[in-house]
C-alpha cells in the first residue's frame, strides 16, 4: 500500500478535531412523534354558524407563527375532523389550514368529530417525519387523549381557546399545558407552562 502524506494528515485531523454539535442531525423524530392537541379558534354564539369569528381567524393566523417553519416545532402531520356538507365541524380545519399551507401539508380529515378512536389510530399509524398537530373540538380532546393512552387526562376549560396539550410518546401523560400567546387574544398571565401529570 502506497503511503500518502495527504491521507495521513486527513486521518489525523478526522481523529483529532472535535465534531461540531450543529453538524450532527437531530434524529429524535426517528423514534415516535410528540402530539400537540389544541382547540379550534373562537366560535360565534350562533350554533348554526359553523365558521370562526374574527378572533378565531386571527388565531389561525397566529398559529402560522407558533408552529411555523421558524418556530421551535417541526410539524409533519396535521389532523382535524371531517367537515360535513353543511359546513359543520369546519372550525377545526379552518384553524390549522393556513399553517398547513405554509408547511406544504394537507390536513387529514378522515376521522369524524366524535370518533376519538379513529384519531388515536391515525396518530399511532403515522410513521413520517415531524410531530403531530391535532385541531379538534374541546369537548372531545379528553377522549382523544384517553384513546392515545393518557390516564386521567384533564378537561379543556370551556372559556379558553389558547391552550395546547403536549403529549409525548408513549402517550401516557399530558406533560405540559401551555398558551399559544397570540397577540391581542391571550393574556400574558396564561403563558406559564403548567405540568399537570408528573
Amino acid at each position: 500500500m502506497l503511503f500518502s502524506p495527504f491521507l495521513s494528515l486527513f486521518s489525523f485531523l478526522a481523529l483529532a478535531l472535535p465534531v461540531s454539535s450543529s453538524a450532527i442531525p437531530n434524529h429524535h423524530h426517528r423514534n415516535r412523534p410528540t402530539v400537540y392537541l389544541l382547540r379550534h379558534g373562537e366560535k360565534p354564539a350562533d350554533r348554526n354558524n359553523h365558521e370562526l369569528t374574527k378572533d378565531g381567524y386571527k388565531r389561525a393566523e397566529c398559529l402560522r407563527t407558533v408552529f411555523g417553519e421558524d418556530s421551535p416545532f417541526d410539524i409533519g402531520y396535521i389532523l382535524a375532523p371531517r367537515v360535513k356538507k353543511n359546513g359543520d365541524h369546519r372550525r377545526s380545519y379552518d384553524t390549522v389550514h393556513p399553517l398547513a399551507k405554509d408547511l406544504g401539508l394537507s390536513v387529514d380529515t378522515s376521522c369524524k368529530r366524535n370518533h376519538a378512536k379513529c384519531v388515536g389510530k391515525q396518530i399511532k399509524r403515522y410513521d413520517g417525519e415531524g410531530d403531530i398537530l391535532v385541531s379538534w373540538r374541546h369537548g372531545r380532546m379528553t377522549d382523544i387523549a384517553e384513546r392515545l393512552g393518557v390516564e386521567e387526562p384533564p378537561e379543556y376549560p370551556y372559556h379558553r381557546y389558547d391552550l395546547v396539550w403536549t403529549i409525548p410518546y408513549p402517550y401516557d401523560k399530558v406533560t405540559e399545558v401551555w398558551s399559544e400567546e397570540c397577540p391581542g387574544l391571550d393574556e400574558k398571565g396564561h403563558s406559564s407552562p403548567l405540568k399537570i401529570q408528573a
